[in-house]
């Protein structure tokens, strides 16, 4: 006996080429990877901000006076910093791999679409060198603890008080007042002040001090020193 359920396509079926239970799996493992790292990630950035237990112990409070008043905040502003690039190049790199095992499974050739992507990135990549280069500078800026907010800094164009830092921007305060917007791949060079030992120069003498200093003394002067004796 012919059966008219033969011919009936099954619900359950799924469409030739397409993976349903790929995808699920692909998307689970995807979102469980990017919730492990960003636990991860977290966790060690907020063991980096809180710092070392070692020098809070009660026979090394002779050591406190030597550690500087900022320390805690420019700790806590390079582990948040380095946290939210670690975090971004983690999620950036889970949606792109987790994407493309999606297209697989979907049953769509990934090859001309990464060659795309690929053009596409050089030339926004050269496009943006500038944007690249503060970035980067930004980043090792922080790392390397070159300066941190509340430091006096010298830099090719201006002395002045850290009021603020971003991977692409520096915000000074000069002695005048006046405040300025250096980007981080243009400091070639920075002195800090307020590490190690700074000795201001001292002020030159104007004219009349000079004068002053080299002339013989007068009579009245010499008047004054018997006086004085």
């Amino acid at each position: 006996m012919f059966s008219t359920l033969s011919i009936l396509p099954s619900a359950a079926s799924e469409p030739d080429g397409i993976s349903i239970t790929g995808i699920v799996i692909s998307l689970g493992v995807g979102i469980a990877i990017w919730l492990v790292a960003t636990f991860v990630i977290s966790r060690i950035s907020k063991r980096v901000a809180s710092g070392s237990n070692f020098f809070k112990k009660a026979h090394f409070k002779w050591v406190a006076p030597a550690i500087r008043a900022l320390d805690h905040e420019r700790r806590v502003q390079r582990a948040e910093t380095i946290g939210s690039l670690l975090n971004s190049i983690v999620g950036v790199l889970v949606a792109v791999i987790t994407s493309m095992y999606v297209l697989q499974n979907l049953d769509i050739n990934i090859a001309p679409l990464l060659t795309s992507v690929g053009i596409l990135g050089v030339a926004i990549g050269f496009g943006a060198q500038q944007l690249i280069r503060d970035f980067l500078a930004g980043i090792f800026i922080t790392i390397e603890d070159q300066y941190g907010i509340g430091d006096v800094i010298e830099t090719s164009e201006v002395v002045g008080v850290v009021e603020s830092m971003g991977l692409r921007i520096t915000r000074v305060r000069s002695d005048d007042g006046a405040i300025w917007y250096l980007r981080n791949g243009e400091i070639l060079r920075v002195g800090n002040r307020s590490q190690g030992n700074y000795v201001p120069a001292a002020e030159p003498l104007d004219a009349e001090t000079k004068t002053a200093l080299h002339e013989p003394p007068t009579e009245a002067k010499k008047t004054d020193q018997k006086a004085g004796e």
